[in-house]
């Protein structure tokens, strides 16, 4: 059921959910504040110098690693440049002594900083091609002991759709990702979790994707007699007391660069 990711497709998505992310987001602003969490007991400081955000979207990470870390030099990166704005926003609540912000496809960019103490990344690696290059460009990134966090999603993510629409992200399972970033990484802490967000309609579960940017996987026009099936097939197979459910499967890992 997974295909090859149409990164313009993906940022299109976004760039017309920016501003509804964060209102329609709960499961990903959850995980951001996990993924602090796990980041502040990893650093009992709670201090860097230079860190990069891989997919900072409109800001909860950001807000969330600020609001409880000190952080001298902030890099963002996203593949949408209209999330630079959002990011501004939050920056005006903090003291950051540098800002910068890197637009584009983390998997292509050709200048990033360097030297740094944390990479963090919340709800984004699920979109990327090739995680192997990725933890193998992350790991070159950092100063010795410097330490990746990032929260994805896994196997279970989002079933009901792909099981419906016979399409998805090719989801690792936590274990698989444990072995891939083991290259390069010491892990620290990895964990994963399910959830299941329930809503009144499979119509409102549409409106809930749409809302949050997630739908970048289809260029599939949404035909009368497809919504129609679509919406039958949700409800017959995905009921619950309260209408409808939506199945989300965090994952979470904290990890620190080998030394040689």
């Amino acid at each position: 059921m997974s295909q090859q990711i149409d990164k313009q497709l993906v940022h299109d998505r976004f760039c017309g959910g920016i501003r509804s992310y964060g209102e329609h987001a709960v499961v990903q602003k959850a995980m951001a504040r996990k993924l602090t969490e796990m980041i502040c007991r990893s650093t009992p400081s709670r201090s860097f110098d230079r860190v990069l955000e891989v997919g900072s979207g409109s800001g909860a990470l950001m807000a969330e690693l600020l609001g409880r870390c000190s952080v001298e030099r902030y890099y963002a990166n996203d593949l949408v440049e209209e999330s630079c704005p959002c990011l501004r926003e939050v920056l005006d609540r903090f003291p950051v002594r540098e800002f910068h912000f890197l637009a584009g496809d983390i998997e292509c960019l050709q200048e990033l900083p360097a030297e740094l103490d944390l990479v963090a990344s919340n709800a984004t690696l699920q979109w990327l091609d090739d995680l192997d290059r990725f933890f193998s460009t992350i790991a070159a990134l950092l100063r010795p002991g410097g330490m990746l966090a990032f929260s994805s999603f896994s196997t279970s993510n989002m079933q009901e759709i792909s099981s419906i629409e016979g399409v998805g992200l090719n989801y690792y399972p936590l274990g698989g990702l444990e072995k891939l970033a083991g290259k390069y990484f010491e892990l620290i802490d990895c964990r994963e979790e399910e959830q299941r967000l329930e809503f009144s309609s499979p119509e409102a579960v549409l409106h809930h994707i749409r809302q949050t940017g997630v739908n970048g996987l289809s260029r599939q026009s949404w035909t009368k007699s497809r919504y129609k099936r679509f919406i039958e097939q949700y409800r017959q197979q995905f009921s619950c007391d309260n209408g409808v459910y939506l199945t989300y499967h965090p994952v979470y890992c904290c990890m620190k660069k080998r030394v040689p």
